[in-house]
């Protein structure tokens, strides 16, 4: 069985990482598994990238090229929005010369495929959703809007009052384009995507799956938090708090909610660990300071990160299936997050961290704070967080489920 898993980059962003984990635990299992990327950054071979006629820099033109369309909306807000409509990316002949039984698709936008170059793909298809887009008229999460159960148009990510906007364009494009699809398998990362995916005018017709993503959890595993702070120069008499972004800036992260949840939280003992992004030294938010850890890229600074922090803290007000909150529970630390999307998956409530109810805002979750650092002690948290990752996510175990899937699929083409 030879499978291709297209994805924009090998290792760099979520997607990304979850993607090449699943890579990885194929190749574990047997599985001839391939890789094919816009952008690689690591140096595994079986990691490769198309062959274009007009060389490297067309990857890098296409991203700039793509987001050129949303730029005529003035009063479009910062959700991550893809047109997806630059041609000829080259991605179909490559993969028509790799000749795999099965093209798994993952996060195919920032200009890596164009919608129509989906459809010149000749081989049974399997989408991994990473978040909304593959049903929406371009944007990533809806924000609630809500319009893929019928038609996008007057588009609140763009801002739009028109009916005829770019949303609907796209959204049309889509609906045309995946009328020449017929091999195609949708999986749905969490139960949430899985069910909006279900509702949605363009996949409602499909096959929808729920798998999650896989995680290796001899990597991120159980580390000292004394050693891990030590070697991330960070304080070793303070409560650390941690919350992974890219942007503090980013709406849907939840960085408006998590000051106001903060400054109700009146204890000296805490300070915040901001990982994925940067900032002044001493900043301060919600009157406690930050360390910032910027962006790491490999596995192991990352499960210092983990490891050297009594809580992870997730204000997203939409997620998928976070590998924050998958990363940070296998590694034995607790999680707090909104009870949306596919945080329920893994967060089961004051067992291995603390779901919250997202009408109570900031309030709420400075309940979850405090509540996780008052029971640290009392409650197995850092025991049950590992155990549930063990039991429902590690690679091998759910690698076996997408063999099992594939096989599934080429019976049905036989």
């Amino acid at each position: 069985m030879k499978i291709l898993i297209v994805n924009s980059n090998d290792i760099r962003g979520g997607a990304a990482r979850a993607a090449n984990r699943l890579h990885k635990g194929l190749q574990a299992i047997g599985i001839d598994s391939k890789m094919l990327v816009q952008n690689k950054y690591s140096d595994d071979k079986s990691v490769v990238l198309p062959v274009r006629r007009m060389g490297s820099i067309t990857s890098e033109l296409r991203p700039r090229l793509d987001s050129l369309l949303i730029k005529m909306y003035s009063q479009r807000i910062q959700i991550p929005f893809s047109p997806a409509c630059v041609p000829f990316s080259g991605i179909p002949d490559a993969v028509n010369i790799l000749n795999p039984d099965i093209v798994h698709l993952h996060w195919v936008a920032a200009g890596m495929l164009s919608v129509s170059d989906i459809a010149k793909i000749n081989r049974p298809i399997v989408w991994t959703l990473h978040d909304m887009w593959a049903f929406t008229g371009g944007c990533h999460y809806d924000n609630g809007c809500g319009k893929y159960e019928n038609e996008c148009s007057r588009c609140p990510a763009l801002g739009s009052s028109c009916s005829n906007d770019l949303s609907r364009y796209l959204f049309r494009v889509k609906r045309n384009v995946y009328k020449n699809i017929p091999r195609l398998t949708v999986v749905g990362l969490s139960r949430w995507l899985s069910k909006c995916a279900a509702q949605s005018t363009l996949l409602r017709d499909r096959k929808i799956v729920n798998l999650p993503n896989p995680i290796d959890t001899y990597v991120f595993s159980p580390f000292s938090s004394q050693m891990a702070r030590t070697m991330l120069g960070l304080p070793l008499d303070k409560k650390l708090v941690l919350c992974g972004a890219d942007s503090i800036g980013d709406y849907l992260k939840g960085f408006d909610v998590l000051p106001k949840a903060l400054e109700k939280i009146a204890r000296p003992d805490i300070e915040v660990v901001i990982l994925g992004a940067s900032g002044v030294p001493g900043q301060r938010m919600g009157g406690h300071r930050v360390n910032f850890l910027g962006k790491l890229f490999d596995d192991i600074s990352l499960r210092m990160a983990y490891a050297a922090a009594d809580i992870v803290m997730l204000p997203s007000l939409q997620e998928n299936l976070s590998n924050v909150v998958m990363e940070s529970l296998s590694c034995g630390t607790p999680v707090v997050a909104f009870d949306l999307g596919g945080n329920g998956d893994m967060i089961c409530h004051k067992q291995n961290g603390y779901l919250v109810d997202h009408k109570g805002g900031g309030m709420a979750f400075a309940q979850g704070i405090e509540w996780l650092l008052d029971n640290y002690d009392s409650v197995p948290l850092r025991e049950n967080a590992r155990q549930l990752i063990l039991e429902k996510f590690e690679i091998t175990k759910v690698a076996q489920q997408y063999k099992l899937l594939y096989e599934e699929i080429l019976g049905e083409t036989d």
